[in-house]
């Protein structure tokens, strides 16, 4: 489901915050180092950075040992839209902070650990990035394959098809809550795939358990909920998009904070 953001809330104005140069590089990286996170991004003038007062990846037990990066999008309660995105890299054995706190947001109906087809909440959990990144404009640079999406790719968000939850170039469309993804603008400038109800997360996707769960760009000017995914502002999102790196099997965690224990 998920992919566009809805309006609703969009008249709230996030203050974007300045993004921080990473305290330490990621590792093991066979090619040059990406961007320094948030090189490109100038800090508006009221904007004050915002250093992650507590190292939230410290508090997560269940990533696969090879994983060195992790984003983190927690939130105050399950019912808020409201959300930040924090990133770590693993260095000598310790996660060590790679951004500012980045202001998200979520679905118009929060969080959900039983997220379903059609109801506008982002799935709880632990989920890899899907291993192609899309979008409609020009790859920014980003370390995985990345394809740019033309008329007829679409989404599969049909739960009857033997194709859903998966990209999809067809000349007509898939069927039920399918996805002209060429067509979202600004959502998909560049969008990366979570992986719920898919593999790795899942062998095969459970019909009507939820698709199309990304990390995308606001579609507002201001920042607004989605209809399930995490949103970000452009340059904070091609920020992270260009920083992870398939080879250091990054992971992303969706929670609220207090249940962050569980991960």
């Amino acid at each position: 489901m998920k992919r566009r953001s809805l309006l609703l809330g969009a008249a709230a104005g996030l203050t974007v915050p300045a993004v921080l140069t990473p305290t330490a590089p990621a590792l093991g990286a066979t090619r040059p180092p990406a961007p320094t996170w948030g090189a490109t991004v100038p800090a508006p003038h009221r904007a004050r950075s915002t250093v992650p007062r507590r190292n939230l990846a410290a508090r997560l037990t269940t990533l696969p040992t090879q994983t060195r990066q992790v984003i983190v999008v927690g939130a105050t309660s399950y019912t808020t839209t409201y959300a930040t995105l924090e990133a770590y890299v693993k260095v000598r054995g310790r996660w060590q902070p790679a951004s500012s706190t980045l202001p998200a947001r979520l679905g118009s109906k929060g969080f959900s650990d039983n997220h379903v087809e059609g109801v506008p909440t982002t799935p709880t959990g632990v989920y890899s990035i899907g291993p192609t990144m899309y979008g409609i404009a020009a790859n920014p640079g980003v370390r995985y394959p990345y394809h740019r999406l033309v008329s007829g790719d679409w989404w599969n968000e049909n739960p009857s098809s033997a194709r859903y939850n998966t990209f999809q170039h067809s000349s007509t469309n898939p069927g039920g809550a399918s996805e002209a993804l060429w067509q979202e603008t600004p959502a998909y400038t560049h969008f990366a795939v979570i992986t719920y109800n898919m593999p790795p997360n899942v062998a095969t996707p459970v019909p009507n358990a939820g698709s199309g769960i990304f990390l995308h760009q606001f579609s507002t000017s201001g920042g607004n909920a989605t209809a399930g995914c995490v949103s970000l502002a452009r340059d904070h999102l091609v920020d992270v998009l260009t920083w992870l790196d398939p080879a250091l099997s990054p992971r992303i965690v969706l929670s609220p904070y207090a249940q962050l224990g569980r991960y």
